[in-house]
């Protein structure tokens, strides 16, 4: 018996690590949609905010909308944020592009105390803005202008003074009054493309090639169409 217990403990690890890509890949796939239909009910919410009512305005007018459903930061004397979101891109004749996913993060150091989780979406206004974050990794602020969008009272005078290349909305709770994105990195989060589309994509694939494509996006899709105009 005993002969044979290092050769069926061998063969049991084998089977484990054997099946541990597919779960991975199955994860990362939950994952994914997860982040797809929390972005929808996030966007929804935002455009029915009557605080953010010229970021609806300024939705119409926009190249791409990136999503956050979620973006937790906590910071004692150092301060972290992440989350993962997606990025639509307004398409020639007006249709919106399925999403490609990526992550949004950055670090503050000062004297800070507290957590607060935010829902984020950002705007690219021009066609920098949206060509940039088709690059694999992109600092907000330094790659690509970036300026807090107008918000609640007084939003319509502030609009006309905005040029900036992307334009950042967020909600927050916490012991922060909001979440500072000027110095937050963007970068493509392959796994979850991967895992999204069942195959290797890049966001130029998806956004230019337009050769990747899942129904299970169609509803935000349409959120994002009927609210901000297109297809």
């Amino acid at each position: 018996m005993k002969q044979w217990s290092i050769p069926l403990f061998a063969a049991a690890v084998l089977a484990v690590f054997a099946a541990a890509p597919a779960a991975f890949a199955a994860s990362d796939k939950a994952d994914a949609q997860a982040t797809v239909t929390k972005a929808d009910i996030t966007f929804n919410s935002f455009m029915s905010d009557k605080n953010f009512t010229e970021m609806r305005k300024l939705s119409r007018s926009a190249r791409g909308i990136f999503i956050a459903p979620q973006v937790l930061k906590g910071a004692f004397v150092v301060g972290a944020s992440g989350g993962t979101g997606v990025l639509l891109v307004r398409e020639e004749g007006g249709t919106w592009s399925y999403p490609a996913f990526y992550t949004i993060g950055s670090v503050s150091f000062g004297l800070q105390i507290g957590g607060q989780a935010s829902e984020v979406i950002l705007l690219a206004m021009t066609e920098r803005g949206v060509t940039t974050l088709l690059q694999n990794s992109v600092k907000l602020g330094a790659d690509v202008g970036i300026a807090a969008g107008p918000y609640g009272a007084g939003a319509q005078a502030a609009t006309a003074n905005i040029s900036a290349d992307i334009l950042a909305f967020s909600r927050s709770k916490g012991l922060y009054g909001g979440i500072s994105l000027d110095g937050a990195v963007v970068d493509v989060r392959d796994s979850l493309n991967r895992a999204y589309y069942g195959k290797s994509v890049t966001p130029a694939d998806i956004f230019v090639k337009k050769n990747a494509s899942n129904a299970h996006a169609d509803k935000l899709r349409e959120s994002v169409a009927r609210i901000s105009g297109g297809k």
